[in-house]
């Protein structure tokens, strides 16, 4: 495919396009500069609620969608309402958790409320992956019930990323949708929602295809997206399960990755 044949740019956040320290290179925003001016979209698709990306879009001009949520919102941040979002059902989640629990001991959740003011809370001894993301500390699990939910986070005192994702989805089953996002981040989400089924939604919304997009990222969350899009790029220090399934693996998200590869895709205009 010829660089200008992308219409539509999908991009992960933690990772793949902002750096350890939650900010954005001038290089890639420069990058992403291109891809406006070649007329193309760039679409945020990334497992932060959409109240934990408000700032963040703000900051980068972005005023259209976002897909939140491993796809369960598609965010309007100019309206800053949510177009489209559904639930993880409560019950579900709980009894889920149970499952996990059954096989591998305690485990420590949080949960991510619906809605664009939704709360990220914290049952007691989970510790955030990214601390500098709000978060309300609950007294006991229960109180994680209480308001519509997009998804529950998990971890685990001991085992791995990988070993607590293959344990919980070999018992959830139907009752919820099993990710890894990140360290430190096994996800369970409403069944049947990815970020591919979220970046859909949008880029229907938007009147684009599959076959115009080029999708970057870094977790196996983003494997749907990878099987989505026309071209699914990996960072550097992507998870090995991601590499797999990639079409071209970039220099680190420390290293500008996604720029490298949307200098080459929108040439600069002489």
């Amino acid at each position: 495919m010829d660089p200008t044949a992308y219409a539509l740019v999908a991009t992960d956040l933690d990772g793949t396009l902002l750096r350890g320290d939650d900010t954005v290179s001038d290089r890639s925003r420069a990058a992403l500069a291109r891809v406006a001016e070649a007329g193309a979209q760039h679409l945020v698709v990334t497992g932060r609620p959409a109240p934990r990306v408000r700032t963040l879009l703000t900051d980068l001009g972005c005023g259209g969608l976002a897909v939140c949520g491993q796809g369960a919102q598609v965010y309007d941040a100019g309206a800053d309402r949510l177009l489209w979002s559904v639930t993880l059902d409560r019950e579900l989640a709980e009894t889920a958790l149970g499952k996990i629990e059954a096989e591998v001991g305690q485990v420590y959740a949080a949960v991510d409320q619906d809605g664009v003011d939704g709360l990220t809370l914290i049952e007691p001894g989970y510790l955030m992956p990214h601390p500098t993301l709000p978060a309300v500390r609950v007294g006991r699990r229960d109180d994680l019930w209480e308001a519509p939910l997009s998804k529950v986070l998990l971890r685990h005192p001991y085992l791995s990323d990988d070993e607590l994702a293959a344990t919980a989805r070999g018992v959830v089953g139907s009752l919820a949708t099993v990710t890894m996002s990140g360290p430190g981040t096994v996800e369970l989400q409403p069944c049947g929602v990815t970020k591919a089924t979220g970046l859909a939604l949008a880029a229907r919304h938007l009147g684009l295809r599959a076959a115009q997009t080029v999708a970057f990222g870094d977790m196996p969350n983003d494997i749907p997206m990878f099987d989505w899009a026309a071209r699914g790029v990996a960072m550097a220090g992507a998870h090995p399960e991601l590499k797999a399934v990639a079409d071209e693996v970039t220099t680190s998200n420390e290293d500008d990755g996604v720029a490298v590869v949307l200098e080459r895709l929108f040439p600069a205009v002489l």
